[in-house]
């Protein structure tokens, strides 16, 4: 797949994962792109956890869209639960 296929990739998986996930995201259109991008590395890798492929085996098979979105779901959830505990009014010590 070519870098604009990726990124178009990226950009579509992002999207069904921001639609899906509850709440506010503030995310631009290349953030998004970048989300779903990640978010197939994250759901191949899920992937070859809990099947018989190894991490490194299949390379170059994606994730596939479902397995991508799942992925940019655990992104969109990671970076939720750390920006909740750094609320702007919150002082840590």
């Amino acid at each position: 797949m070519s870098v604009i296929g990726w990124v178009v990739f990226g950009l579509v998986v992002g999207l069904i994962a921001k639609l899906i996930m509850p709440g506010k995201q503030n995310l631009g259109i290349m953030a998004t792109a970048l989300l779903g991008m990640a978010g197939s590395l994250v759901g191949g890798f899920l992937g070859s956890l809990i099947s018989s492929r190894t991490v490194g085996e299949g390379i170059h098979q994606g994730a596939g869209w479902i397995g991508s979105i799942i992925g940019a779901l655990v992104l969109l959830f990671v970076a939720s639960m750390v920006t909740k505990s750094r609320s702007p009014g919150e002082k840590h010590v």
